[in-house]
Formats: structure tokens, C-alpha cells, sequence
């Protein structure tokens, strides 16, 4: 009797280990969401350079605004330009943001942006953003960012 019941326990820890293990892996979206989190606290400390690390550097690489940027250099250019110092840049904040896996290699991000700056800096601004991200060897990266 008792090596049944030990038999049987242990076919069901066999069975529930696995399950724990599954349910312990991270979200899909949890890489895509770490990348804008780093980028958004890049940006507080005034990092242009580590705000940049969440784009491929690539020649492909697009930014679209009010016109569009193609190339990592000329989008990382393009910000140095318009946020040329920390009063400018303010303080960056994502919010509704909503990632979805696109497969294994791809994935999309939708979701607000803030910047609280001083009246003098240009004042607050936001909009919407679609990012289109890639995951490569060195981790997830944007591909394609349509801010407005």
C-alpha cells in the first residue's frame, strides 16, 4: 500500500514539476518591454547614446515622424538635434503600452509617450508610437519607429 502511494506521488510531482517551470518563464513581450524600459531610463539620465542601444544599427533602421529617417546614424542625429541638452529632452514616460509577438524573431509595441519639460524647454508633448522590433543576437532591437 504505501509503495503505491509513494509511487503515485511521485509520478505527480514528475508531472507538476514541469508545469512550474513552464508558468516561471517570463511573458513573450517581457524582452521587447525591458528594451523600452531601458531606453526610457537612458533617457532620464540623459543618455542619448544608451537610448540609442535599443535600435539596430543598421542602414535600414527607420524612424518616421513628421518626415522619414532612415539609418541608425541619422536617427540617433536627428534626436541629438531636436534634444540637444537635458532640459530639452525632460523626463520620458511610456504608457499603454501593448506588445505583440509576431512569431519568434519579430514583435510590435503600440503606446503613449510623455515628456515633461519646462515651459522653457518647449513645454510637455506626447503622442502614439508603433515600434517594430527584431530580435537579433544581441537581444531585441527597434527596426521601425513611427512616433507622432
Amino acid at each position: 500500500m504505501y509503495k503505491k502511494t509513494f509511487w503515485i506521488l511521485v509520478c505527480a510531482f514528475a508531472l507538476f514539476v514541469p508545469l512550474l517551470a513552464v508558468q516561471a518563464e517570463p511573458p513573450a513581450g517581457a524582452g521587447v518591454r525591458a528594451v523600452l524600459e531601458a531606453q526610457a531610463a537612458a533617457w532620464n539620465r540623459g543618455d542619448l547614446d544608451a537610448f540609442m542601444s535599443g535600435y539596430a544599427r543598421s542602414e535600414t533602421t527607420t524612424f518616421v515622424g513628421s518626415e522619414v529617417t532612415k539609418g541608425y546614424q541619422k536617427v540617433l542625429n536627428r534626436y541629438r538635434e531636436r534634444y540637444a541638452t537635458p532640459e530639452k529632452m525632460g523626463k520620458l514616460a511610456f504608457t499603454d503600452l501593448e506588445v505583440k509577438m509576431l512569431g519568434t524573431e519579430y514583435a510590435s509595441a503600440v503606446g503613449r509617450w510623455q515628456l515633461k519639460r519646462s515651459p522653457e524647454a518647449g513645454g510637455d508633448v506626447g503622442g502614439l508610437f508603433t515600434l517594430l522590433f527584431q530580435k537579433t543576437r544581441e537581444g531585441w532591437k527597434i527596426i521601425l519607429d513611427h512616433t507622432s
